[in-house]
């Protein structure tokens, strides 16, 4: 794939259905689901609002402006779309006595619904997923095809790719990531270089997931595979795939897995190891500018089930979809299976 890349290549041949996706903001809902419930005491208070029209650091900086804080004394669990209808959570580094005050940031763009004690810092991947509920307009195509296709997505998944937002319009990040990581990335702003890493990271997943998708493996077992336990980091070794494993695949709970690229941790073997080598042959500069830049290595699933997946048509050229992902996933990951978008549907320039 090259840097500007936005389409990877597709598990299944495409439905031959059209759609636009956020045609207005709020077409596109998602809703953080922390996975825990805050302590109501202690020196952090976690502040939920529903947003418009602006992405999470416009958030957080309107937050500490407001309350007199350094940007850094506010935080998240993950970052969302700005073109979107979004509820999530910050957090606020605050010991004094009294809540904070935030009733005048509600306006058109942003209502505070929300605020509560907490003891720890709310840091980035602390949720357990995002419920979204997604208006798809101007459909075009066979329903019949569709709705074969979200039962298929229902019991199979798809490919679990970061999205297109991860790069950047046009895939700016990762050229940028290649030539910071060629340089000095720790004089880079915390922020700026953290999302740069990122990129570079999602991009090498995105590169052996998309050889995997072509080799027809991106939900098999290959040798010498690092199997990931569902909703889970912990892995084991699988040297000669067998019928169990492969019931076990059927089931869900476990998927292949692909890597996260730093320094240290488990590697595949086998086949496995052969298939991301290969892939990954042309990338040598961007894996040691990660490994001098201290990130650590970790493992993410290859494949991608949307929980509670539901349809309905709100009229005959309006399908509306509800699904929750884990934390981490791309709805636009699931959307691309279904649909050919017209337009551009995930905001680059956010």
């Amino acid at each position: 794939m090259n840097d500007g890349d936005a389409a990877p290549p597709r598990a299944w041949p495409e439905t031959g259905v059209t759609a636009v996706m956020r045609a207005a903001p709020a077409d596109f809902h998602v809703e953080e689901d922390l996975g825990f419930a805050p302590d109501g005491e202690g020196e952090h208070v976690l502040v939920h609002v529903e947003k418009r029209g602006l992405d999470t650091a416009e958030v957080a900086g309107l937050i500490a402006r407001h309350l007199g804080l350094p940007r850094r004394a506010v935080g998240w669990a993950g970052r969302k779309d700005r073109h979107a209808v979004t509820r999530q959570w910050f957090g606020v580094h605050w010991s004094r006595a009294e809540m904070p005050d935030l009733a005048a940031l509600s306006g058109p763009k942003l209502d505070v619904l929300d605020m509560t004690r907490h003891r720890r810092k709310l840091r980035p991947g602390a949720l357990a997923g995002n419920r979204f509920r997604i208006r798809l307009t101007g459909v075009t195509g066979e329903r019949e095809r569709a709705e074969r296709r979200l039962a298929e997505i229902g019991v199979r998944g798809v490919p679990n790719y970061f999205g297109p937002q991860r790069f950047g319009r046009d895939g700016a990040n990762v050229a940028r990531a290649r030539a910071a990581l060629a340089g000095n990335v720790r004089r880079i702003p915390r922020e700026r270089r953290s999302l740069l890493l990122s990129a570079a990271r999602s991009w090498l997943f995105n590169t052996v997931l998309a050889a995997r998708v072509r080799n027809g493996t991106w939900d098999r077992l290959l040798p010498g595979e690092l199997a990931l336990l569902e909703g889970s980091a912990s892995f084991f070794r699988v040297e000669h795939p067998d019928a169990e494993l492969a019931a076990r695949i059927a089931r869900h709970d476990i998927s292949p897995s692909g890597p996260l690229a730093g320094g240290g941790g488990a590697r595949p073997d086998g086949e496995a190891l052969a298939v991301e080598r290969e892939a990954l042959a042309a990338e040598a500069q961007l894996l040691e500018g990660l490994l001098r830049a201290g990130l650590k290595a970790a493992r993410r699933s290859l494949r991608l089930r949307p929980r509670d997946l539901t349809w309905h048509w709100e009229a005959p050229d309006v399908l509306v979809l509800a699904f929750g992902l884990p934390a981490g996933a791309f709805a636009t990951a699931v959307i691309a299976e279904l649909v050919r978008l017209e337009g551009d549907p995930v905001g680059r320039g956010a």
